[in-house]
């Protein structure tokens, strides 16, 4: 299982953007959703090492958050609630994002098994920081072609030529991103593949 616990980062300067998070990842697949758990911080629950890459990268590159992800059991069954819940996962959660706040890439896995979670959080961080580096036109891109079309159509709708919508996709490295979100999911699914405490999973 996995816990995610998310804090904002520079708050006290910054505007609340909890509300606008909330909304934006409404539609993720969660065990339980992300809910607020004190302040500017938010916490969920899955059990899709998928949908935790994507959401831990996304948030972590970002800027605006610190994103702590901990992998482990929870005791069940899960609270209604997702800040009530309670298990091993949660605390390595609140661990990560800890450390995540001091670093120059947000993110960070912590678990059980020490050696895999950080490999987790090295590929998360890598992928991270190429989201990050891309440009206006080059996220733009990039968001386009996440919704299903061909790089052609793409750039039909972007209004510049075909040629021009490969170089932007190239300079966002877009190429890369698939296989790593998979390297990504199975690196945390093997930070999850330890032994349960009874009671709790």
């Amino acid at each position: 299982m996995y816990v995610l616990t998310v804090d904002q980062r520079g708050s006290r300067r910054d505007i609340d953007r909890v509300d606008a998070l909330l909304d934006m990842v409404s539609h993720a697949d969660l065990v339980r959703p992300f809910e607020r758990t004190a302040g500017d911080e938010v916490q969920a629950v899955a059990d899709d090492a998928a949908v935790v890459a994507k959401l831990g990268v996304t948030l972590a590159a970002d800027g605006h958050w610190s994103v702590g992800i901990g992998v482990g059991p929870v005791r069940l069954p899960l609270p209604a609630s997702t800040r009530a819940g309670r298990g091993p996962a949660f605390e390595y959660a609140r661990e990560a994002v800890e450390s995540a706040k001091s670093q120059r890439i947000p993110l960070s896995v912590q678990g059980p098994d020490d050696i895999w979670a950080g490999h987790a959080q090295t590929a998360a961080r890598l992928l991270a920081d190429v989201v990050a580096g891309r440009s206006d036109a080059g996220a733009e891109a990039v968001r386009l072609m996440d919704t299903g079309v061909t790089q052609v159509d793409g750039a039909a709708r972007l209004g510049i030529s075909p040629q021009a919508m490969s170089q932007r996709l190239r300079s966002a490295r877009w190429d890369i991103e698939e296989d790593a979100y998979h390297l990504l999911a199975e690196l945390l699914r093997r930070a999850d593949m330890s032994d349960h405490p009874e009671g709790i999973t």
